[in-house]
């Protein structure tokens, strides 16, 4: 089956939700790695992981040459249509997907 010309690609989830849930697999995960799986360059991860930072999503804590990152769980998504669910929810939801599929 081929796909009609019109379709584009797209996901249901950001590329934020994606480091997000690498970073929940794996908290010492190497930016380079992240990059990888999700799908887009080191640079971008570098900046999403700032932006999580900022905005208090995620924390970091340096252990010798790598960062050891704490998700804050019991955070509220922004968007006001999901504001009722923590990320922490949206996480374990992802995690038994995946685990679901083995």
């Amino acid at each position: 089956m081929t796909s009609a010309p019109y379709e584009s690609v797209w996901t249901f989830l950001t590329n934020h939700t994606h480091v997000l849930l690498c970073l929940s697999r794996d908290p010492s995960m190497r930016m380079r790695d992240v990059a990888r799986e999700v799908g887009i360059t080191e640079r971008a991860v570098q900046r999403i992981v700032a932006e999580l930072r900022a905005a208090g999503y995620l924390a970091g804590e340096r252990d010798g040459r790598r960062v050891e990152y704490t998700i804050q769980r019991d955070k509220h998504l922004r968007h006001p249509l999901e504001s009722t669910c923590r990320i922490g929810e949206v996480l374990d939801v992802l995690e038994g997907v995946r685990q679901d599929v083995r």
